[in-house]
């Protein structure tokens, strides 16, 4: 391969990269123009460009089913959206880089694992239950899952909070309440949380279901307004709600946080280099690595987002298995 047809291709490559419809948050903050964000994008440029001047004709072979094998320096991320509208990724990624030297490539959406089946990741974060995780595994395509950190889901509610449940830590009290004052209760159809809907029913006692227990198939942003609508109660996920409201106002507000039956797992999985090509191996190692190291667990532990005082994510890293964490 020439020099010139190398720069083109490494420059084809962070084009692809720069003008991706998910692309980052943080990488776009970065692109215009802070000065930490300048040295970045300029790193990153280098890194592209001398990799693509040192490919070989075997490495080329080796390109994925998507065309395009990851560069040593670069560590594909596909993750849910998840950790990335809570602004955790914002205070990992860049902590990760620094200290590894590695620059994180992120997309984010809800199709993670049909991109990584393709060749377009070298790890995924994703739900524990998220579409697609289990088949991506058993199929070969993803190592086993490692447990990494929980989100956070929400009671919302109206700020007059009719059955007085705002600071509550226990959501089975809170939804007890919610029932005792027939307070109206909208189900969110999200698969989820109807589940945990049902949770709570059955433990406060499996109240009677009268008017005030509404579950007429509404699910997420649709939930949320009817009970904006009705002043009443429903569960979702924290930032996707904040999401939301951002752009569709509505008057309710997270009441109840905390309790661990409101936290749902994430994991990390790396892609097998077994099943796929062109990937970037060690540094989806390091990654997961560094997502499971006690200095970040504790980092995940201590974030805030701003306006929110509770925390809002968990650290999950001691569910893996002892060999996992005996490597850290």
């Amino acid at each position: 391969m020439t020099g010139a047809a190398s720069h083109e291709k490494g420059a084809t490559r962070l084009k692809a990269a720069l003008t991706a419809s998910d692309m980052s948050r943080r990488r776009f903050l970065r692109l215009l123009g802070s000065a930490t964000g300048a040295a970045t994008a300029g790193t990153l440029v280098s890194c592209n460009n001398q990799g693509a001047g040192s490919e070989s004709a075997d490495e080329a072979e080796s390109l994925s089913a998507a065309g395009v094998a990851t560069q040593p320096s670069q560590v594909r991320l596909f993750s849910v959206v998840t950790p990335q509208d809570g602004g955790l990724y914002d205070d990992l990624l860049p902590d990760f880089e620094q200290q590894t030297g590695y620059q994180v490539e992120l997309t984010t959406g809800v199709d993670v694992y049909g991109p990584a089946r393709d060749g377009q990741a070298d790890v995924v974060v994703s739900h524990y239950g998220h579409t697609g995780a289990q088949a991506f595994v058993q199929d070969g395509f993803g190592q086993w899952p490692q447990t990494v950190f929980s989100n956070q889901s929400a009671l919302l509610g109206a700020s007059d909070d009719p059955a007085q449940v705002q600071g509550l830590s226990n959501v089975v009290e809170a939804f007890r309440r919610i029932a005792q004052t027939r307070s109206p209760y909208i189900v969110n159809n999200n698969e989820g949380v109807k589940y945990l809907s049902d949770v709570l029913w059955h433990s406060a006692g499996r109240p009677e279901k009268g008017e005030w227990y509404s579950d007429q198939g509404l699910a997420n942003r649709d939930a949320i307004e009817a009970a904006a609508q009705q002043g009443g109660y429903v569960i979702w996920g924290l930032t996707p709600f904040l999401r939301t409201k951002q752009q569709y106002p509505v008057e309710l507000q997270p009441l109840v946080l905390g309790d661990p039956l409101l936290q749902r797992i994430l994991v990390s999985i790396a892609v097998n280099p077994d099943k796929v090509s062109g990937l970037n191996v060690e540094g989806a190692k390091a990654f997961q690595q560094y997502l499971l190291a006690p200095a970040t667990q504790v980092r995940i532990r201590a974030f805030r987002l701003p306006g929110i005082d509770q925390q809002i994510f968990w650290p999950a890293g001691r569910n893996n298995a002892g060999y996992v964490l005996s490597t850290l």
